[in-house]
């Protein structure tokens, strides 16, 4: 072949790419790089044992979140990164956390009990034993029917469901018809967070008669509650009110279904039913503050330099598992992005930095009130300063599985950058681009105010079974996934910060 014809087929192949990738402009040389430092130089693993085995349960306000706070602070510090930082964003409440739990059925027989102590809630003040009381209160009529009947008793509530066989495969990945139909665009939320709700009206008349039973039980002297909360050995945690200006609540015990109503039939049953229970939960005083992580790389261009791209998940848990896929397999993620970044001496344009929110779970408090200093807060005026500095807000926090995707959040705009940016991570699975909204994490905070703020579309595995659980640990988490993930993260910030444009913005009306 001739040296004219082989520059010929060149030359087409570069042009027809560039037709690909239209008028954005891709680093295929930095995609390499970092394809070749995230897949096999990764340290997902230590980073995850770490976040889960070593450090435990992060419940917001206890020990394990602020030992997170400086463990993930001092590794990063470690890599090099600049203006590393555990930020307090604001008053959090009450800290607490378990210190001992038991709980087992000895009448009629002896049977461990799998279950979770309620967060923020009091303990039981020792060891007790107790013959459990089925209460059922419909309405506010029948409290007078245990009016002066349950001090020191143990309540059991009678089973209203039963769990339903499933056939779906424990685990699942997205096939292409599924993102096929992601990438088209009905006037819908994402299929994730697209349930239909119940009635609000019908749901506030359920939470403030809730609010009446439990004051009825503090009343009248209960010594704790057991309450059904996920099945198949499963138990999902929950937690109380955390606010210092509330009482602790009384105790509180999340049982799985399958324990709980073998108690509920033995009790409507007439069968005597005994229970050995001990709490001991420590509140902690000390500190009420939350807190974020914050870390950047600097930023070199003498124009760009003060504009920021952001990148984050959550680092609190809840209490029951360690919090594997929610969220330390998210932390993990992006802290590998920020040493794959360090580690290939990149010098971004713009700074690059990272945020590990506090206090997600308990309603997105430590990046809403990051936005809310930073760059809009209704309440005061508006717009701040940082907001025109601001580029873009990638966040992970929907498991391990790979990232499929992205959810553009009805930003047309945006559309031929990522799938630009896309294009030469194609075998990795990654090629949907969505106008799709999606919610319920930490991006929300920023898209509401008029921010680029993004969720990606993630492989489910088993996610929807292990979140907020017991069963929420190292195991869980699929390390092959997340070292995916890190990579494609990697290249769209380092796009992101390269670019002479920050990314366009939809319309927002305050």
């Amino acid at each position: 072949m001739s040296l004219i014809r082989i520059i010929f087929i060149v030359f087409l192949s570069v042009a027809s790419f560039t037709a690909v990738l239209g008028h954005e402009p891709v680093d295929l040389d930095m995609v390499h790089r970092i394809r070749q430092e995230g897949l096999k130089n990764s340290q997902i693993r230590d980073l995850s044992f770490h976040l889960t085995d070593v450090i435990g349960p992060r419940l917001s306000g206890s020990t394990g979140l602020r030992n997170a706070y400086e463990w993930t602070s001092k590794q990063m510090e470690e890599w090099g990164l600049s203006n590393v930082e555990v930020s307090p964003w604001g008053d959090f409440g009450r800290g607490w956390e378990n210190e001992r739990f038991y709980f087992a059925m000895t009448k009629p027989y002896y049977q461990h009990l799998i279950a979770v102590p309620r967060a923020w809630t009091r303990g039981t003040g020792g060891e007790i034993v107790t013959r459990p009381v089925l209460v059922n209160i419909r309405d506010e009529k029948d409290f007078d029917r245990y009016r002066g009947k349950l001090e020191g008793k143990v309540i059991v509530t009678p089973v209203i469901s039963e769990p339903e066989l499933s056939f779906e495969p424990l685990a699942s990945r997205r096939d292409d018809d599924e993102l096929q139909r992601l990438a088209q665009y009905p006037d819908v939320v994402s299929p994730d967070y697209g349930r239909p709700w119940r009635q609000q009206s019908d749901w506030f008349t359920q939470q403030v008669f809730s609010r009446k039973v439990m004051e009825f039980f503090e009343d009248e002297g209960v010594k704790a509650i057991l309450n059904a909360s996920g099945t198949f050995g499963v138990v999902r945690s929950h937690g109380r009110g955390y606010d210092v200006s509330d009482e602790p609540g009384l105790a509180q015990v999340d049982m799985t279904f399958e324990h709980y109503g073998r108690i509920v039939r033995l009790l409507e049953a007439g069968v005597d039913v005994e229970l050995e229970l001990e709490i001991e939960n420590r509140f902690l005083y000390d500190d009420l503050k939350g807190y974020n992580v914050l870390a950047e790389i600097p930023g070199t261009d003498p124009v760009l330099k003060d504009e920021v791209v952001i990148i984050g998940g959550h680092l609190d848990s809840w209490h029951a598992g360690t919090g594997g896929n929610d969220n330390a397999a998210g932390v993990a993620v992006m802290m590998e992005v920020m040493r794959i970044l360090k580690d290939l001496e990149v010098l971004p344009r713009r700074t690059i930095r990272i945020a590990l929110w506090g206090a997600e779970e308990q309603g997105l408090h430590g990046s809403r009130s990051y936005v809310r200093e930073h760059y809009f807060d209704y309440s005061d005026g508006g717009k701040k300063p940082g907001h025109e500095n601001f580029s873009a807000y990638y966040n992970v926090d929907n498991g391990s599985g790979k990232i499929r995707g992205i959810y553009l959040q009805d930003n047309d705009a945006l559309r031929p950058i990522f799938e630009a940016w896309f294009e030469p991570l194609k075998d990795l699975g990654v090629n949907t681009v969505t106008l799709r909204r999606t919610g319920s994490t930490d991006h929300v905070a920023f898209d509401a105010a008029g921010l680029p703020g993004f969720q990606f579309i993630q492989d489910r595995l088993d996610y929807a079974r292990s979140y907020h659980t017991n069963m929420d640990t190292f195991e869980r988490m699929q390390l092959g996934d997340m070292m995916q993930a890190a990579t494609v993260v990697a290249v769209l910030v380092y796009h992101t910060a390269m670019r002479d444009e920050r990314l366009p913005r939809k319309h927002f009306d305050p």
